[in-house]
């Protein structure tokens, strides 16, 4: 070991394998959405807004920031993007006249729908490379490290 790593090789770091194994799913990612014209924050909040209508009714850009676990400003910025676009409506809040609810559009709604389903797929495309006896652990991995736990 040199210069302090702990770490014989950079492939045996926990760190620079996540960062790896990020970089190729995001390019998954964008691949699947570059067709839809989404980026994949874009897609984040898009779906996001849409399943939060689906399952509690429109939701604060803030509720939606924290499901989404985006930074508050940025999704201010990337809800105006997809409001501009068409694919989602900013309404004043009935109970606190600072906040915003979002709904997606009927055109909002439909490519959320495609996206998710293109998204899906390209998940289970990077993600199979996983074998099938090493899922359920990466999972509870994946949920811990992401402050889930059910």
């Amino acid at each position: 070991m040199s210069g302090g790593s702990r770490h014989s090789d950079a492939w045996d770091s926990p760190g620079f394998l996540l960062w790896h194994a990020t970089l190729r799913w995001q390019r998954a990612m964008a691949e699947a959405l570059e067709p839809l014209g989404l980026t994949h924050v874009q897609f984040v909040l898009l779906a996001s807004t849409w399943w939060l209508c689906e399952h509690d009714g429109p939701p604060r850009q803030r509720d939606l920031a924290d499901h989404a676990g985006t930074d508050p400003m940025m999704t201010s910025q990337v809800a105006r993007t997809l409001v501009s676009k068409g694919l989602l409506v900013r309404e004043a809040d009935p109970d606190d006249g600072r906040a915003w609810r979002l709904r997606p559009t009927k055109a909002g709604s439909a490519l959320a729908r495609r996206a998710v389903a293109a998204v899906e797929d390209a998940d289970t495309a990077y993600f199979d490379q996983v074998p099938q006896r090493s899922r359920a652990g990466m999972l509870a991995a994946l949920k811990e490290l992401g402050g889930r736990r059910d």
